[in-house]
């Protein structure tokens, strides 16, 4: 069975697209940290990161570096932090979380409610800065 992010990448179901490629998406966390809180996911449906072929975990990093600058450049943050949990979906990605310190980034806290409005916007200015 497909996983939820190959849905979104199918276009079976609706996200925040910030940018996409060949190999990867990125898209708004519907369930943020903080806001601005982006996943990063390789188009091929692959359950451990590190099980990526290693042309797509390379193109998956440098993808994910793009959007962390164009993170920074949008939303007011002392830096992007990375995390990579992949235990909540079957299906490798990266978080990008804008954080101002090291308790932003705790997943045991609750997320943050951000509206689809916010999240559509926040997708839009996100795309604009890459």
């Amino acid at each position: 069975m497909a996983s939820i992010f190959t849905k979104i990448i199918n276009r079976e179901i609706p996200a925040h697209i910030v940018a996409e490629n060949d190999m990867a998406i990125a898209f708004m966390d519907i369930r943020p940290l903080q806001k601005g809180h982006t996943l990063i996911v390789p188009k091929v449906e692959v359950d451990k990161l590190f099980d990526l072929p290693s042309d797509v975990y390379i193109a998956l990093w440098s993808f994910a570096a793009n959007v962390a600058r164009a993170i920074e450049k949008t939303v007011p943050c002392n830096r992007v932090g990375v995390t990579v949990y992949g235990l909540e979906v079957p299906h490798a990605h990266i978080h990008l979380i804008p954080i101002q310190r090291e308790g932003d980034m705790d997943f045991s806290k609750p997320m943050t409610n951000v509206d689809n409005d916010e999240l559509a916007g926040l997708a839009s200015n996100i795309a604009k800065a890459l």
